[in-house]
């Protein structure tokens, strides 16, 4: 006798499939990338010594970093697409997809940002 299980016939695609096919962010992730509008290239750089005792002297360089790593990661990837668009280094797309975000949500992100379309980041990403 075969077993037919109904239950799984009906459910949702799994946790993997629906982890992959997710292109879409978060109130609190968009937010992230409209702040990150305001940040430069330059933020993304750990302070030196010396920047941070000027600024801890004279109250000048205020810290963008996030202390969640992943919205730090979003982030770090909003600041590359505020000022390049579509040149996005290799290693910040493989750390974006590391910390748990997909290839199509970074696509959103580069699209809604530069006013693209969804579907040129494959081939645009700069080594």
């Amino acid at each position: 006798m075969a077993y037919l299980g109904i239950e799984e016939m009906f459910s949702g695609p799994s946790a993997d499939v629906r982890k992959e096919t997710k292109a879409g962010f978060t109130a609190l992730e968009w937010s992230v990338i409209a702040l990150a509008k305001k940040d430069s290239i330059g933020s993304l750089k750990a302070p030196g010594r010396v920047s941070r005792a000027i600024g801890t002297v004279f109250g000048l360089g205020v810290n963008s970093r996030l202390a969640e790593p992943r919205l730090e990661m979003l982030r770090r990837l909003a600041v590359y697409a505020w000022r390049r668009g579509y040149a996005l280094p290799a290693a910040e797309v493989s750390a974006f997809l590391k910390a748990g975000f997909s290839m199509g949500q970074a696509e959103v992100l580069v699209a809604s940002v530069t006013g693209g379309s969804v579907g040129q980041l494959a081939w645009k990403v700069a080594a």
